[in-house]
């Protein structure tokens, strides 16, 4: 049995990772620092909390479950106290890619994070479709990035994704350069800012118009799902004249020509640097 020590077991994500971890044969130390952490965990799933040294010793895993304002902090503490030949498992590459882990040749360092179940899927009941977060219910992708370590370390660390991400239909293998450019940079700068300018449009759109708030955010939300479909391949179709020429027009004016730069590099380690 694969025993894992899991850091911030009583915080958002790592009761959601106990939660998990539970249902599967791993054996678990959980850690959790805070007293409300450790009341949370302990209301939610009955576990108690073990001290660091306790739930490293044996452990061929160790999971942070940690925001990346305090993964250096929090790694700085415990990889000193692994053994050689540990995975540790981090869940978002933006501290990895920033440098904030030790270095340490003879522990692999395992990157993973969810894609979050997707707006075109297949679910059919209501804890399916109410899981717009991943994790409980509803399918969802994720990718995973050996920063370093032996290849037969990929698998383990495989395993634990698809169990604290579960359920997991596809896993996809990246490395932590193309994970870093996919969150920050497409699902946050891009995603997330023209996500929230869509938001800004409806408002202003009732503003202007004096239609109703649910009238403006049913037809944004059901346009969006049609035009995604088409864009995204989801479903074959073709946009209506009107349509292709409204697209050519508001695109100069609602981006800057030089709008791809968020993906260069320098940039991409620059909106890094600010998160961490």
């Amino acid at each position: 049995m694969t025993r894992i020590a899991l850091f911030g077991a009583g915080g958002k994500m790592g009761v959601r990772l106990s939660t998990n971890l539970a249902m599967t044969d791993f054996d678990v130390a959980h850690v959790e620092v805070s007293p409300a952490g450790q009341q949370r965990l302990k209301d939610a799933l009955g576990f108690d909390c073990v001290e660091a040294d306790a739930a490293v010793a044996g452990a061929q895993a160790v999971i942070l479950a940690v925001p990346d304002t305090h993964i250096g902090r929090v790694a700085a503490d415990v990889v000193p106290r692994l053994a050689p030949g540990t995975v540790v498992v981090i869940l978002d590459a933006a501290a990895p890619y920033a440098g904030h882990l030790p270095e340490r040749a003879d522990i692999t360092y395992f990157i993973t994070h969810p894609c979050h179940p997707p707006i075109y899927n297949d679910e059919v009941t209501p804890e399916g479709k109410a899981d717009h977060f991943g994790g409980i219910a509803a399918k969802q992708a994720i990718v995973c990035a050996l920063m370093q370590g032996p290849r037969a370390h990929y698998d383990l660390g495989e395993r634990i994704a698809r169990a604290i991400y579960a359920p997991v239909m596809r896993s996809h293998e990246v490395t932590v350069a193309q994970m870093a450019m996919l969150e920050p940079g497409l699902s946050e700068t891009v995603c997330a800012s023209l996500m929230t300018v869509l938001r800004q449009a409806m408002d202003e759109c009732v503003l202007r118009s004096g239609v109703s708030k649910d009238c403006a955010r049913d037809f944004l939300l059901g346009h969006m799902n049609i035009l995604g479909a088409v864009i995204f391949e989801e479903r074959v179709g073709v946009f209506s004249d009107a349509c292709n020429k409204a697209i050519e027009f508001g695109i100069p004016v609602l981006m800057k020509d030089d709008w791809k730069r968020v993906f260069d590099w320098d940039e991409i380690t620059a909106s890094i640097k600010r998160i961490t």
